[in-house]
């Protein structure tokens, strides 16, 4: 399990520091504080905050989800899938200005955990709560996302 947990702990924190390292200023440039936001928008250390928790959530979730998955090669290849979707949307979004784009990913990325909560549901039983942080604050993202598109 401490295996497990520590490889995906590995590529979920991987994800993340590719991802910060394409927003650059993020929350704090230029481009960013200038666009009309949703009201219900978090303060800028919260994004940090919230994202370690949903990565050490999922990585736990995930490490106990391994053994009972009969087919590794289905579960290895939405992790891969949501993974590039994690790690594309922060270019995307804060170093090409491509709201659209972003917001394609994100929604695409929400419905994958979506998909992925419900299909592994029998086999996590009451851990499937370990992705729910994940999925929740995937869908707040999205309608960030959406209200910047739409209103700017």
């Amino acid at each position: 399990m401490i295996l497990r947990l520590i490889v995906f702990l590995s590529f979920n924190f991987g994800a993340l520091a590719l991802g910060s390292y394409f927003t650059g200023k993020g929350v704090s440039s230029d481009w960013y504080s200038d666009l009309l936001k949703a009201p219900w928008t978090p303060p800028g250390w919260m994004f940090g905050l919230a994202w370690t928790i949903i990565m050490v959530c999922f990585s736990i979730y995930l490490a106990y989800l391994w053994p009972s998955v009969k087919s590794k090669n289905v579960l290895i290849a939405l992790f891969s899938l949501q993974w590039l979707l994690n790690v594309a949307w922060n270019p995307t979004f804060f170093y090409y200005h491509n709201v659209l784009l972003a917001l394609i990913l994100i929604v695409a990325l929400t419905v994958l955990i979506g998909c992925i909560l419900f299909l592994y549901w029998p086999e996590t039983k009451v851990k499937f709560a370990l992705i729910l942080p994940y999925f929740i604050w995937l869908l707040i993202a999205s309608s960030l996302n959406g209200y910047i598109f739409f209103n700017n």
